[in-house]
């Protein structure tokens, strides 16, 4: 059986001091409920604090985002293995945000994920489509497109530490989300293409995560699907109780 894994991906908020404050809140909500994995994501700004927090606990610290190398003149960048010695676990990676706004690509995506596994860091490999892709009837044909070239040349030994996310693009900060059936079918396809990758024994152990504006009132109709193993949250995850009754769903 799969574990499920819920992660919160804090994008731009929170000061320090607050994602610490959350972050403290978090650690003893996950001390009480060991049957689901947890992480959060602060900005680069709060990874220091956080880190500090979740010392010793069974919360997994994620940053936002890496680049590719290890070091050199890439001015605002920071590396995975700088990550790593700031006591982060994870990594998110070719999120629909840095896609729209900043330029990401499958080319980048699939350099992120293997900078991950260099520092030893568990990615979280996002994939999705637009709203114009799912109307025209592309998405599963996009995502497919999106996996493949963020999993060239993974070796098999590295995908039990991966994480696959289908956030689809229309769903994230709209309060649209995929009905579970939606999120079934592409969640699916995603576990078929897996095992023609991978191997089938290999693509049942990934684990994939829905986001898209869940929120208590959803989670448990999409967790209650049989490919999707957990959720990368965004809103619902910067506030305790929401964050709580995600975790307890």
């Amino acid at each position: 059986m799969r574990r499920k894994f819920i992660a919160g991906n804090w994008k731009m908020h929170l000061l320090p001091p607050e994602a610490r404050a959350l972050a403290r809140a978090v650690k003893e909500l996950a001390a009480g409920l060991p049957q689901v994995d947890v992480a959060v994501a602060p900005t680069f700004a709060g990874l220091a604090a956080v880190a500090e927090e979740l010392k010793g606990s069974r919360v997994g610290l994620a940053a936002q985002n890496c680049h590719w190398e290890i070091q050199g003149a890439f001015t605002g960048e920071v590396s995975a293995e700088m990550l790593r010695a700031l006591g982060a676990t994870h990594v998110i990676v070719g999120h629909s945000e840095r896609r729209q706004l900043f330029g990401e690509t499958d080319e980048t995506v699939n350099k992120k994920t293997h900078a991950a596994h260099r520092a030893g860091l568990k990615p979280i490999v996002c994939v999705g489509e637009t709203l114009a892709e799912r109307e025209a009837g592309r998405t599963l044909e996009v995502v497919e497109r999106q996996v493949r070239g963020a999993l060239r040349e993974v070796a098999p030994e590295r995908m039990p530490q991966l994480t696959l996310a289908y956030e689809p693009v229309w769903a994230i900060g709209t309060g649209k989300v995929a009905s579970p059936a939606q999120a079934q079918e592409v969640h699916a396809r995603l576990r078929e293409l897996l095992g023609e990758l991978y191997g089938r024994g290999l693509a049942s152990e990934v684990r994939l995560q829905y986001g898209g504006s869940v929120k208590p009132d959803n989670v448990k109709d999409l967790m209650a699907q049989p490919d999707i193993d957990g959720a990368l949250v965004g809103g619902a995850s910067l506030k305790a109780d929401s964050f709580a009754a995600l975790l307890r769903m």
